[in-house]
């Protein structure tokens, strides 16, 4: 059996937004990846893996999928009693889409119709998308499906609106002072909650007005600037979005960075931002110099994820 790896993801921009049709941005994170695997079971990791499987191919066998994105669940389920498991590194609760590769393993294993990555059209991904919401919403309720979409994809996806996503080419990696990197909460955040808190908000009308004018424009000037590598509005919007995040998702700000938070506003040094939901997990940081960065956030770790 081949074992084709599923990289993590990371939502660059987009968190919260993209639920009120916000753009964003994604990328393929290789650092955490996971694959399909059988076993003897002789591990608790692999017991634990291959039980929950069992119990998740339960829920496939209960939900309707369009015809040309059928899958061979009972090939599934046999394959589950000779010991299959998802063998990840992928950290859960932390952001980078530990559920979306799982599903997007099984999909691409036992989809009836095989889909190319390479040759899928703009038309087959917003219908694949669906189908990924439908399929990841057994782990957190509601699912965008964004998440498998990019872990099946392997490639930087643009997020248009709520319908529509494409393929995108992000600018080259150069060895330079600046960095986007990751920075490690030290907590597991569950994605439930946060999402809940943020729909608690959006029934305030104070919050969906600055949500939308305030926020998505950040966040939509961001993904632009950054696209055309434009890096002075890219910077002056990115501080925007942080002093929003700050004043207005207080809750899903791990504690153990608020502090770091704000010293990044108050020096510009480095801006910080939600990676995913929050709650814990990782942060995404972004620094104009990270040597600095780097000496003002000792004590915490740090992951580069994109240079420039």
């Amino acid at each position: 059996m081949t074992n084709p790896l599923f990289y993590a993801k990371i939502l660059l921009f987009g968190e919260y937004g993209i639920i009120e049709d916000s753009q964003g941005l994604t990328l393929p994170y290789s650092y955490y990846k996971g694959s399909l695997k059988f076993s003897t079971l002789e591990t608790d990791f692999m017991l634990k893996s291959n039980d929950s499987l069992r119990k998740y191919a339960q829920y496939l066998e209960t939900i309707d999928l369009p015809h040309e994105f059928q899958l061979d669940v009972e090939a599934l389920m046999l394959d589950i009693e000779k010991g299959l498991y998802f063998d990840s590194n992928i950290p859960q609760g932390y952001g980078v889409g530990s559920s979306g590769a799982l599903v997007a393993a099984i999909f691409s294993k036992y989809a009836i119709r095989k889909l190319s990555a390479e040759t899928i059209s703009k038309e087959q991904l917003k219908a694949l998308k669906v189908v990924f919401g439908t399929l990841e919403s057994y782990f957190h309720g509601k699912s965008s499906g964004i998440d498998p979409l990019i872990c099946f994809m392997n490639l930087p996806i643009l997020i248009e609106n709520k319908e529509s996503v494409d393929k995108v080419s992000i600018p080259k990696e150069e060895v330079g002072k600046g960095a986007i990197f990751l920075i490690d909460s030290g907590m597991v955040g569950e994605t439930g909650p946060m999402v809940q808190i943020f729909f608690e908000k959006m029934k305030t009308e104070g919050f969906r007005k600055t949500l939308k004018e305030e926020f998505i424009h950040y966040n939509n000037a961001c993904i632009h600037a950054f696209l055309k590598k434009e890096m002075n509005p890219f910077f002056k919007n990115l501080k925007k979005l942080s002093v929003w995040a700050y004043e207005h998702f207080k809750p899903m700000i791990p504690e153990s960075l608020y502090n770091a938070w704000k010293k990044g506003l108050d020096t510009n040094a480095y801006y910080l931002k939600l990676c995913g939901s929050g709650g814990g997990g990782y942060i995404l940081g972004f620094t104009q110099d990270y040597e600095k960065a780097e000496k003002m956030l000792s004590g915490f770790q740090k992951e580069i994820i994109y240079r420039f």
